[in-house]
């Protein structure tokens, strides 16, 4: 592992929350500004794996919830808009909380692997309440803006085998 700088690290961590506060306050559109043209947004689900076949390397099959691009995101923001998202009337209340942060210098200047836990919590009405936790790569770049990076993948694994929630229209 390449290690970074603590002011870099720092620099990547105030950005990782500061992303997190644009999905919290419903900032979506600035919230894109900082994913790049080229993003990669996958959400997957655990599969449960017997030890036995984990020992084998045996596989069970990968549930895919999102393999977004950009352009889908601009539409699933667009959609939310609208206020014709029934799926978000009234419009979740969301706090997402990431820790357990972990830079990586990778092979390219300015670009970054970041390793990070996440809890999403999400209320909606009056007793829905929906907690997702796992675990995001996001490997990131460094622009010229007033965040000082961009996204241009983000993998996202949930820790649940299957997800609970009557709908999936929150952003992780």
């Amino acid at each position: 592992m390449k290690s970074v700088s603590l002011e870099l690290y720092h620099s990547i961590s105030q950005f990782m929350y500061a992303e997190a506060k644009l999905l919290d306050d419903w900032k979506f559109r600035e919230w894109l500004d900082v994913l790049a043209e080229d993003i990669s947004y996958t959400l997957r689900t655990t599969p449960n794996a017997q030890t036995r076949d984990r020992r084998r390397s045996v596989e069970p099959p990968t549930t895919w919830v999102f393999n977004d691009n950009k352009h889908l995101l601009e539409r699933r923001v667009a959609r939310l808009e609208t206020g014709m998202a029934w799926a978000e009337e009234p419009p979740s209340r969301t706090t997402h909380m990431v820790s357990n942060i972990l830079v990586e210098a990778t092979e390219v200047e300015g670009e970054y692997d970041v390793h990070l836990t996440y809890l999403l919590y999400r209320t909606q009405k009056e007793k829905d309440v929906t907690i997702y936790c796992g675990k995001r790569l996001d490997k990131i770049r460094q622009v010229d803006t007033e965040l000082g990076w961009q996204i241009f993948n983000r993998k996202i694994v949930l820790d649940q085998v299957t997800y609970s929630s009557h709908n999936l229209s929150v952003f992780f």
